[in-house]
């Protein structure tokens, strides 16, 4: 059986491009973990930071002393050499006096000979221990005879690279740094140094060929040396660096954590003060103002319970001569018609105002019983359609007066959530007070949706709208965004703030939006289920119709009936 090459070949690329993708998403992983190490940890930032400079300075430092090193060992070397060439030139130039017109072969007798007596010579053993080392003398005879053939020589010429040949033939005492092969079949690198014999009749020209081996392997050993030398100085780098670094940056981790539990609410968290540093002056300004900051929040809270308690106190004095008022206000209200014009329309105002001080003082003490973390929730598992529908009835003749309709979208399907019916219609009823108040006779839009974990009502106006930095302030107790316009509705100014602790008893929350000209738009969003956090709400905000400057015809005004809503609704969309 035989396999297909042009198979193997998109398998092999695949398996490449496979490879390729895996290697390029570990280095992703890594350059974000190290991203993300790198923004985070200030020990980490300067230990790296204090590496690679060091890293930088210590390749510098190994460069130059390397070059330094071996300059002045290639030197050294080239003096002594010199030396030892000029020693040997002088006994060479001893043996070959008298050198004519011999043959080649007793030229090539007479090299030899010099050779062997440069080499046995005192001076030429005591240069074999000097600084030179040992050397391998070649001898050879100016440039070609007459027949062409090469110089007649002793020892090995052809090691002696022609460039070099060409100065000491020229009567010039060179030396050249040259790499020749050897019998090993390796490589080695020679210092020659070649200079004429002019005290003899014929020219001849004396190389010493001194091997830079021990010179290399010194080299070498001072490249390891500093290599070693400069990783382990590297890594001690690192760890003084990392030591110092955690000596400073774990104060300051101890003061953000202590900051962070401070902010959690253990406002007795301090930090301990250890000698008198800048660290030490630090903990200490720290303490010093977590103790003021503690302080003022202690009096805040004592001031908070006692205005606390005050309205709770007050808001329950006061029902007992309200209720004998109301009384009063009621046997008048109904003779009213026994009395005078004018007295029956001030015993009319006055039963108004005492509807109006009631309210208010329900709302505070529902206010205080939020406050002091005693209201409870009676959630239970029902439809949030119809707590919506009769919201809206209960607003519908408010609107009415108002000049504005209230328009009801409800989903088709039922919405189970588990809620307390009484707050959510207190909420929607609070919510579509305040929008029909500030609707300016434009309609007013509730819409209710949901999904697998949230349920979301939005109450939608086109009126005056909230200018930039309202949104977060509707909610503030007794707070009005224009306090010199009239008021419609006569809310006592805490229905917003009592419908948000609502919504947070709910674990849910009540937000709001709106623009200038654009209207405005207020969002409750609860869990379906208590235990199961509400997750991303339904309905958005800003709404969707947020460009939108004019309202369209043909909204639906609410009828008593739901079934109403629906019928008008097909009518409609026939």
């Amino acid at each position: 059986m035989t396999t297909d090459p042009g198979r193997r070949i998109p398998a092999f690329a695949r398996t490449t491009a496979r490879l390729v993708r895996r290697v390029v998403v570990f280095a992703r992983r890594r350059a974000v973990a190290f991203n993300e190490l790198w923004k985070h940890s200030l020990q980490f930032r300067v230990t790296v930071s204090t590496l690679a400079l060091s890293s930088a300075v210590v390749f510098v430092l190994g460069m130059v002393l390397q070059n330094q090193i071996t300059e002045r060992l290639l030197d050294t070397k080239r003096e002594a050499a010199i030396a030892q060439t000029r020693a040997a030139a002088e006994t060479a130039a001893g043996e070959l006096v008298g050198l004519g017109a011999e043959t080649d072969e007793a030229l090539t007798n007479r090299l030899a000979n010099a050779l062997k007596k440069i080499a046995i010579t005192p001076t030429s053993q005591e240069a074999a221990g000097s600084a030179a080392g040992t050397f391998i003398p070649v001898l050879a005879s100016g440039g070609h005879d007459q027949s062409g053939d090469k110089p007649s020589s002793a020892g090995p010429f052809q090691d002696v690279p022609p460039r070099l040949r060409q100065f000491v033939e020229a009567n010039e005492m060179s030396f050249l740094e040259h790499t020749v092969p050897d019998d090993g079949g390796g490589r080695t690198t020679y210092l020659i140094v070649g200079t004429p014999l002019n005290t003899v009749a014929s020219p001849l020209q004396l190389y010493l060929l001194f091997p830079l081996t021990t010179e290399q392997n010194t080299v070498a050993t001072v490249q390891n040396t500093l290599l070693v030398g400069g990783l382990v100085l590297l890594l001690l780098l690192a760890g003084i660096t990392n030591l110092v670094t955690r000596q400073v940056v774990r104060p300051v981790r101890q003061a953000a954590a202590a900051a962070e539990q401070f902010a959690g609410g253990d406002l007795d968290q301090r930090l301990a003060v250890l000698g008198e540093d800048d660290l030490s002056k630090l903990a200490v300004s720290y303490n010093g103002m977590a103790a003021s900051i503690q302080r003022q929040i202690r009096q805040l809270e004592e001031f908070g319970g006692l205005q606390r308690r005050f309205t709770s106190d007050v808001s329950h004095e006061l029902r007992t001569p309200l209720t004998t008022v109301r009384m009063a206000a009621d046997v008048l209200h109904a003779s009213r018609e026994q009395f005078p014009a004018g007295l029956a329309r001030s015993t009319e105002l006055l039963v108004d105002e005492l509807d109006r001080f009631e309210s208010l003082l329900g709302d505070l003490l529902e206010i205080s019983r939020l406050d002091a973390g005693v209201e409870e929730l009676a959630a239970e598992f029902i439809d949030v359609r119809p707590i919506a529908t009769r919201a809206v009835e209960q607003v519908r003749v408010i609107a009415g007066n108002a000049g504005s309709s209230v328009e009801l979208v409800l989903p088709d399907e039922e919405v189970i959530a588990e809620v307390d019916a009484r707050r959510v219609e207190r909420i929607l009823r609070n919510l579509l007070g305040n929008a029909v108040d500030h609707s300016e006779g434009k309609p007013v839009v509730l819409t209710v949706g949901a999904n697998e974990t949230a349920v979301a009502v939005t109450v939608r106006d086109h009126g005056v709208g909230l200018r930039p930095g309202e949104a977060d302030l509707v909610f503030n107790r007794f707070w009005r965004a224009d306090p010199s316009r009239n008021r419609r509705t006569g809310g006592t100014g805490l229905g917003l703030a009592i419908s948000q602790e609502d919504a947070r008893l709910h674990g849910g929350e009540l937000d709001a939006w709106g623009e200038p000209g654009y209207g405005a738009c207020f969002r409750l969003v609860l869990p379906r289920r208590q235990e199961v956090s509400a997750g991303d709400p339904p309905l958005v905000l800003p709404p969707p119709d947020r460009a939108q400057t004019e309202v369209p015809l043909g909204l639906i005004e609410i009828t008593p009936a739901p079934e109403a809503i629906f019928a008008e609704r097909e009518e409609i969309g026939q």
